[in-house]
């Protein structure tokens, strides 16, 4: 395995100059991220929260992000049984931090409104409500409400530097959630049930290169024997010589990867999205074959700034590999598989 650097003391993210003081990973936000360290042009500051909440038969994707001369607000329905989604992104023109994105995922809310909709992202105690109204959302109006609780003790935090001086992205990915709540839409009610429903946080803060791309998994259920189980998977992008941002997450706790691929059918010289992936590590502790069901496909191209996004959605049948060597074996286990491209 390669060496995979882990953070435990706390400290400030950026350096005097705006670089990454100290690449690699943690289980907590322990570096502390502040928008007045970054050295560079607010409009290259680039800030989201973005949840996901899936229990295999429909989802709720929501996202706020602050990127500087540009603002998104976004509603993804999905239902995974029927085969269709639809997603709306209202933009705004230089937020310039006006959203006022906190600096830490750990306290604080957001809040992202203009005419006919709002998103909300609200800390309560222990849980965390997810709100959300678009009067204009398809063939209806959507209104959804889920609250999130369980929070895993452990999350993947990654702080990965580019090669370009105060560029870095720092991210962290809370896997599994316990999801409880309802979303309303074209007079039909769909009710996520703690049962088996759960969510992703994806909270990220940074300055990113100009192009670039990403490959993103995420997945999260309970075993047969009724323990919670996920993961995290990503690459292509940034220097990850210090650490991946690949891990197990298992009853709560993290069990670090080393380098995973996506391996994505190809079909007349392009990827095949809907086909059967398969994913495979270099340290032999994450082999999984990939049943597609959904792509969520989205392009916009303003030639001088894009992107081309594939959120696959479907089930994972095969092995991982605890810290301890225990094997998990799973079969048909919900998540999604990505891969975007970016200029930016």
């Amino acid at each position: 395995m390669d060496r995979q650097t882990e953070i435990t003391t706390p400290g400030a993210l950026l350096n005097e100059k705006g670089d990454l003081a100290r690449p690699g990973f943690s289980r907590a936000l322990v570096q502390e991220y502040r928008r007045a360290d970054v050295k560079v042009s607010p409009l290259r500051i680039k800030e989201w929260d973005y949840y996901l909440v899936n229990n295999g038969k429909f989802a709720l994707a929501l996202t706020v992000a602050d990127n500087g001369y540009m603002g998104l607000d976004s509603v993804s329905l999905l239902d995974l049984e029927e085969g269709w989604e639809i997603t709306k992104s209202p933009m705004s023109f230089l937020p310039l931090g006006k959203k006022h994105l906190p600096e830490t995922s750990v306290t604080g809310d957001v809040h992202s409104a203009a005419r006919g909709y709002g998103i909300h992202f609200i800390h309560e105690g222990e849980k965390r409500v997810l709100i959300a109204y678009m009067n204009k959302f398809g063939e209806s109006a959507l209104s959804a409400r889920v609250e999130l609780t369980e929070c895993p003790e452990d999350s993947l935090v990654i702080a990965t530097p580019f090669d370009k001086p105060g560029h870095f992205y720092y991210n962290q990915k809370i896997v599994g959630f316990r999801a409880s709540g309802y979303v309303n839409y074209n007079g039909k009610t769909y009710t996520f049930e703690p049962s088996d429903s759960f969510a992703v946080l994806d909270w990220g803060r940074g300055v990113w290169t100009y192009e670039n791309t990403w490959y993103w998994s995420s997945a999260a259920y309970v075993l047969p024997s009724g323990t919670p189980f996920g993961w995290n998977l990503g690459y292509g992008f940034g220097d990850t010589s210090a650490a991946t941002e690949n891990a197990l997450i298992y009853n709560g706790r993290l069990h670090k990867l080393d380098h995973v691929t996506f391996e994505i059918p190809m079909k007349d010289r392009k990827e095949d999205y809907l086909s059967p992936w398969r994913f495979t590590s270099s340290d032999g502790r994450f082999e999984m074959q990939f049943r597609p069901v959904l792509d969520r496909a989205a392009c916009t191209d303003f030639k001088l700034l894009k992107s081309d996004q594939h959120q696959v959605f479907g089930t994972f049948t095969g092995t991982a590999v605890l810290d301890d060597g225990s094997a998990l074996s799973v079969r048909d286990f919900f998540g999604f598989a990505e891969k975007v491209e970016n200029k930016w």
